[in-house]
């Protein structure tokens, strides 16, 4: 009888800041697999404004309440990461047929490097479609409310990093 090897998921991105859209996919996730870990991304190219460590801990606060997440920080490419952790599906957000579209080439690229690794995409909840780390930096810098966009543990550190005070 041939066994399956456990399953093993990894939400890879750079979470700069963690949104309620990531959150709600993390969360989504953390019930359809066993295991998760939430690869979180050191790309120097995206110019990030919270260091790799504290969007770690930020993540980690976001995802306290489900034992079967882990938080771990990365560089270099996504396969290489899922190789080194046995890792054998990727979950990718979708939020518009643009990003359907980079997914699914970028899903065929990383199955060639890694035959071992599937990718299944979600799309966040209706509220959340619209979010994106980048759009959430932006509105902090403008001094927009961010409360409805950035789970509760992220609210504090994202004004701060933008000169504002958190009420």
């Amino acid at each position: 009888m041939n066994s399956l090897p456990p399953i093993v998921a990894a939400y890879s991105g750079t979470f700069d800041p963690v949104t309620l859209g990531h959150s709600d996919i993390i969360h989504r996730a953390a019930r359809m697999f066993p295991r998760l870990i939430v690869a979180v991304g050191h790309n120097v190219a995206k110019n990030p404004r919270f260091s790799l460590e504290e969007r770690v801990a930020l993540i980690q606060q976001v995802a306290s309440d489900l034992p079967n997440v882990e938080v771990k920080g990365f560089s270099g490419l996504v396969v290489d990461f899922a190789r080194d952790n046995g890792v054998n599906v990727l979950v990718r957000g979708v939020r518009t047929v643009v990003d359907v579209d980079y997914e699914k080439q970028m899903a065929v690229m990383n199955r060639d490097l890694y035959p071992q690794l599937d990718t299944v995409m979600l799309t966040p909840a209706p509220e959340y479609a619209h979010l994106s780390s980048s759009l959430v930096r932006e509105l902090a810098s403008l001094g927009a409310p961010v409360e409805k966009l950035v789970p509760k543990a992220v609210i504090k550190p994202l004004l701060e990093r933008f000169g504002r005070p958190a009420n």
